[in-house]
């Protein structure tokens, strides 16, 4: 089989990674999937260094250059569907598409309703099938627009690590000025308003009333960034908060951290909040969205009212308080990766669906 991944984004964000971990996947698999991107982005960087074929567009024009390569590679006939994994990519194979030509997959990460225009609708109503990455997604865009029967869920999937070792964690730690005896909290996620950043640190002061030796580790980087620090200045804990930056190799943080916090408003699933649960971290998450389809309150993770500090606070109080309790809550949490939320479960059950529409075309 040779799918087509369509995706024009050229920053590395959770729905790159998990193009690129679909692509590696169908390779292991025997499959001959193909990657098309525009030129110089970090998904097509990272795909080369794995081996994966990759096209590339210019940047300017993009979504017509896209199309037109499109066009381009489809022309031979060895591509047997497309499958386009954000908005713009959308754009250009339905402008590129013939109406006879291979199927169209379309995957779906966030929760926002499709616009009602005539295009956007258009654009998801020419797609065989909707991948939504959770059932809340999969709602949100029937609600708006999107054919129900067209739409299937397909968690988005992370790989399972090897756990680390004390060594491992000792040097993560050392990357980022902790030590030892530090408590440390983690956030994973781009530096945006609905991230949530802001009530993690209102906690981290609160917290440390009672864990004076506790700081938080921050990995992303974004226009927020200013805000968030003068928050942490103004609440008497600027040196306890550490801003990493975009962080590439980002096990380092999950293997440092003692406790992880996802405190997104707005979140389609959340590979972040995966990861660290694959590491066996204990993690804290809001209500809502589709956190709930991956955290079993209690028992696999701790969910608390969104905007809340003070319940942030309070359910990381209770993590550290019994160590035993936190290492039982983090090993139920990596047991639900394994079960629901692998690569190697979203790379099977998306091949599945390739079959079965290259079988019906």
């Amino acid at each position: 089989m040779i799918p087509l991944i369509v995706d024009l984004e050229k920053e590395w964000r959770g729905g790159q990674n998990q193009a690129l971990l679909l692509l590696k996947g169908l390779y292991e698999r025997g499959h001959a999937a193909e990657l098309l991107t525009a030129h110089g982005s970090s998904l097509g960087h990272r795909a080369k260094k794995e081996g994966i074929y990759v096209h590339s567009v210019s940047r300017g024009r993009l979504r017509l250059a896209a199309a037109a390569k499109i066009r381009s590679v489809l022309a031979d006939g060895r591509i047997e569907l497309v499958h386009v994994n954000e908005a713009h990519a959308l754009t250009a194979a339905w402008l590129a598409l013939p109406k006879a030509g291979p199927p169209l997959v379309v995957s779906r990460r966030v929760g926002f309703p499709l616009k009602s225009g005539w295009l956007s609708q258009k654009r998801y109503r020419r797609a065989d099938l909707i991948l939504a990455n959770s059932e809340w997604v999969a709602e949100q865009a029937a609600g708006s627009g999107a054919p129900r029967e067209k739409i299937r869920v397909v968690y988005e999937g992370v790989e399972i690590p090897a756990l680390p070792s004390e060594a491992a964690r000792a040097a993560a730690r050392k990357r980022f000025s902790l030590g030892g005896s530090e408590i440390v909290l983690g956030c994973v996620g781009a530096l945006e308003t609905d991230k949530g950043h802001e009530w993690v640190i209102r906690a981290l002061a609160e917290l440390r009333k009672e864990f004076p030796n506790c700081k938080l580790l921050i990995a992303g980087e974004g226009e927020y960034r200013r805000e968030l620090t003068a928050l942490a200045r103004e609440l008497g804990c600027k040196e306890q908060v550490i801003f990493a930056g975009f962080v590439k190799d980002i096990a380092g943080v999950y293997e440092a951290i003692d406790v992880f916090v996802f405190p997104s408003l707005f979140e389609g699933l959340g590979t972040s909040l995966l990861s660290a649960m694959s590491y066996a971290v204990p993690s804290i998450t809001f209500f809502g969205c589709a956190l709930g389809e991956i955290v079993e309150n209690g028992v696999s993770g701790i969910q608390v009212e969104a905007k809340n500090s003070a319940a942030i606070a309070d359910a990381a109080a209770r993590i550290l308080r019994r160590p035993e309790c936190a290492s039982k809550l983090g090993q139920a949490g990596r047991a639900r990766i394994e079960e629901k939320f692998s690569a190697e479960r979203m790379v099977e059950n998306t091949l599945a669906i390739y079959e079965e529409l290259i079988g019906n075309a």
